[in-house]
């Protein structure tokens, strides 16, 4: 089943860099689509992924320690975990690969 959310993050896209170099090109497996906006506040995510396993898989083994290190060095402490808004997904379309932007 889609598994889709937002996550808004207090960082900015310098940071967002930092933890996309240290994620590696390699796409993770279940990924459908992901969204990186600018807000007020610094970022907000919007992922749509297979499976919430998939979701989890990515965000334990490749997410959680890369976001570790260069958020902690990036602010001086881990800050809590950001509040998931689940979305309720009825389709996705994908058009053409878009590349990074800055």
């Amino acid at each position: 089943m889609t598994y889709a959310f937002t996550i808004e993050v207090p960082i900015d896209p310098a940071t967002y860099a930092h933890i996309q170099g240290g994620l590696g090109t390699e796409k993770p497996p279940g990924l459908v689509v992901h969204l990186v906006q600018r807000t007020t506040s610094g970022l907000r995510y919007t992922d749509v992924w297979e499976s919430e396993a998939d979701w989890k898989r990515f965000a334990d083994e490749r997410l959680h320690p890369v976001v570790d290190r260069v958020v902690s060095a990036a602010l001086g402490f881990r800050p809590p975990e950001p509040s998931v808004q689940r979305l309720d997904v009825v389709d996705v379309w994908i058009g053409a690969c878009a590349s990074h932007e800055g």
